[in-house]
């Protein structure tokens, strides 16, 4: 071969090898970036050219299918009653990508799950179209329908959580104003409308906020609950009706300002049981000083503060701050200065004691099924800490039973149920200028049973401030949902 065409073989050869290089590369390396590109519109049509597997609750699915009549998408996602679960389901948008569940489990929803390998090459030897798989939540449909009509006749804005404090599945989940995903589900000129109306900047309401996981708001009094775990376990005091060390008026350490308790209730010495009863500010306050931010910090974490949680939809982590001094930590220990909690959190709080002690990690998905009903994935419950030993979680069940029946709770009464609780109203706004948050946690037990823990919170900036409590707005809705749960059981 002479010396010109040997040289054209040799860049032949180098441009077969190159183009085969370029084509591993792309088939192994960039396979999984280019196939979840999103300007790959194949990806997207194949997305949605088969019916999406749904999302179930009490054996019933809560979304759907709809054959679309234009553009080369096939199918979008349906919901049924859908402002009511969008805080659980999430939404897949042919527009707008997918969020919480819709996200989370969209390998099993839409069948591209590595679990269904093998099912979907069978399916393409026999022609059969590809199927999704199911999600199955641990939802209470009774639960999540009385937390958000409750909302939804309260006004304003809000949340609920709900918990069966044995297991922690999450029975309810609900946020308040909210929004139907079947709206935004397509691609049409109508999608893109309502698309801009949950824009916080076109909607103050923010209806696509998940107030539930998402938002965390002061506790106020509710946090009182872990101030008076952590005076148990800690051996600040042993019993609920010993008497504590809480003279009134009490200035806090470092400062000339008395902290204040509301209306002239019996806060001074008063013991555990009477101070939980009556909410006073000064006795718990003094509390979480006298055993020091950092015991405080500890017990708070025990009850899944300062931690994010994944049910799998990841929630805000709530806050209490360390390197306080004994003021600030006593102003936190009575929910305010920088403590935050989600509406789940505080549930987690409430399940904490009605469960003996015991916290049990926060789930919504029981299993993933394959499309033809087949368990795929099984959740099963795992303890996640013991913020109080059995005796002590006992000893604040009776204080939280007290609140309920004759303290500031007695609104969430139900017959022949024990019920315990703590109301909160939280400060809000600069200088607390805007109106409070209502707040309430509580247990609901049947026998040696506690099938739920609950917890409400709720805003409504057009109530008068002097009508706003735990007791008239919140209470009332955690007794619905409590009321659902035992029914259902029934």
């Amino acid at each position: 071969m002479n010396k010109p065409l040997r040289r054209i073989a040799i860049f032949c050869g180098l441009l077969v090898l190159a183009l085969l290089i370029r084509d591993n590369w792309l088939q192994y390396v960039k396979a999984d970036s280019l196939r979840e590109d999103p300007d790959n519109r194949r990806v997207l049509i194949a997305r949605y050219a088969t019916p999406r597997g749904d999302i179930i609750v009490d054996g019933k699915s809560i979304t759907g299918h709809a054959e679309t009549t234009s553009g080369d998408f096939k199918y979008k996602r349906t919901y049924k009653d859908g402002a009511m679960w969008a805080p659980v389901t999430g939404f897949v948008s042919q527009s707008y990508g997918a969020t919480q569940l819709e996200s989370i489990e969209d390998g099993i929803l839409t069948g591209n799950d590595d679990r269904l390998f093998f099912r979907n090459t069978l399916d393409m030897l026999t022609g059969k179209p590809k199927e999704g798989g199911n999600v199955v939540t641990t939802l209470n449909a009774a639960a999540q329908k009385a937390a958000y009509n409750g909302l939804k006749k309260q006004g304003g804005k809000g949340a609920v959580a709900a918990i069966e404090p044995s297991t922690g599945k999450i029975l309810a989940l609900a946020s308040y104003p909210s929004y139907d995903p079947s709206t935004i589900a397509g691609g049409s000129d109508s999608d893109a409308e309502a698309w801009k109306k949950l824009d916080k900047k076109n909607n103050p309401d923010d209806p696509s906020l998940n107030r539930a996981l998402r938002e965390v708001y002061p506790p106020g009094s509710t946090f009182k609950v872990v101030t008076a775990a952590a005076a148990l376990q800690n051996g600040l005091y042993t019993s609920a009706d010993e008497k504590t060390k809480s003279p009134l008026p009490w200035t806090m350490p470092g400062t000339t300002t008395q902290l204040k308790n509301e209306g002239n209730i019996p806060c001074e010495n008063a013991t555990l049981r009477t101070a939980l009863q009556y909410s006073c500010n000064t006795v718990f306050g003094k509390v979480g000083s006298d055993l020091g931010n950092e015991k405080m910090l500890d017990e708070a974490k025990k009850f899944g503060f300062t931690e994010e949680q994944f049910t799998p939809v990841r929630s805000s982590a709530p806050v209490f701050s360390d390197d306080m001094n004994p003021s600030q930590t006593a102003l936190s220990s009575i929910g305010q200065y920088n403590t935050a909690a989600t509406p789940l959190q505080m549930a987690m709080v409430a399940s904490a004691v009605a469960n003996n002690g015991t916290l049990m990690k926060p789930y919504m998905v029981d299993s993933l099924q394959a499309p033809n009903l087949d368990t795929l994935e099984k959740t099963e419950p795992e303890k996640m800490s013991e913020p109080l030993s059995a005796e002590n979680a006992q000893i604040l069940q009776s204080m939280m039973e007290t609140v309920v029946q004759k303290g500031t709770g007695t609104t969430a009464q139900i017959d022949n149920v024990t019920v315990g609780g703590k109301t909160g109203t939280a400060q809000h706004g600069e200088n607390n200028s805007k109106n409070p948050y209502a707040w309430f946690i509580s247990y609901a037990k049947v026998g040696d049973s506690a099938p739920v823990a609950v917890a409400v919170v709720v805003q409504d900036d057009n109530a008068v401030r002097e009508n706003i409590s735990g007791s008239g707005l919140a209470a009332p809705i955690a007794k619905s949902v409590m009321e659902a749960v035992i029914d259902s059981k029934k």
